[in-house]
């Protein structure tokens, strides 16, 4: 392990598999909010549309290319992503336990600008809970999306969701969940710089008291 100052030293904060699945993700919710908008301009739910320039696909059915193909490949990410991290422990090390009133708590600390991130390997309450949501909003999205593509072959999924017009809204409202997910993550990114490169090399220089992975 590489040595640093005398008061620090060079520690492990995300595993490969975090790393590539993480930056695979970005790939694929970019590919599917701006693939989606377009599908969406074309029957809206609401009084709006997102500007042309904000979309992907040129066309209806050049948008459903594109979002088919970054379900899939966000699907089988999210496997290898959830798998890896109940398998190895990284879930139960990194995000658990929490619970509502820590969770508060660090939101309030954060929005008065006192919440530390001095130790980069270990998460706060705040963002346990924003990435455990952010997991459970994939799913949603998933799921939602196939009861919307095969209505009849997903008939079940369907009804739970209210049918196809429901399943729509269910689809619309964890997408801009998952947006807003996004936007206050890269804030807090550019808040704490120091933790953009550790998604990059997966390490990070912390006081020697901190415990790596």
């Amino acid at each position: 392990m590489a040595n640093g100052p005398a008061d620090s030293r060079v520690i492990k904060v995300h595993p490969l598999v975090v790393r590539i699945t993480h930056w695979i993700n970005v790939v694929a919710i970019l590919i599917m909010v701006l693939s989606g908008w377009r599908i969406y301009n074309a029957s809206p739910l609401f009084g709006f549309k997102f500007p042309n320039e904000w979309t992907l696909g040129g066309w209806l059915a050049g948008a459903l290319q594109w979002h088919f193909a970054a379900m899939w490949l966000l699907a089988i990410n999210g496997l290898v992503y959830v798998g890896y991290g109940i398998l190895s422990g990284h879930f139960k090390r990194k995000m658990l336990p929490v619970s509502p009133s820590a969770v508060l708590h660090d939101i309030g600390e954060a929005l008065r600008g006192k919440l530390a991130h001095d130790d980069l390997t270990i998460y706060n309450a705040a963002q346990r809970a924003a990435y455990l949501g952010a997991i459970v909003l994939g799913v949603i999205l998933v799921l939602s999306g196939l009861a919307i593509w095969k209505p009849v072959q997903f008939h079940e999924l369907a009804v739970l969701m209210g049918d196809y017009e429901g399943a729509r809204f269910v689809h619309f409202f964890a997408m801009a969940a998952l947006v807003f997910f996004v936007l206050v993550h890269v804030v807090m990114v550019a808040l704490v710089p120091r933790s953009f490169p550790t998604m990059i090399t997966g390490r990070t220089r912390a006081p020697s008291a901190a415990k790596g992975e």
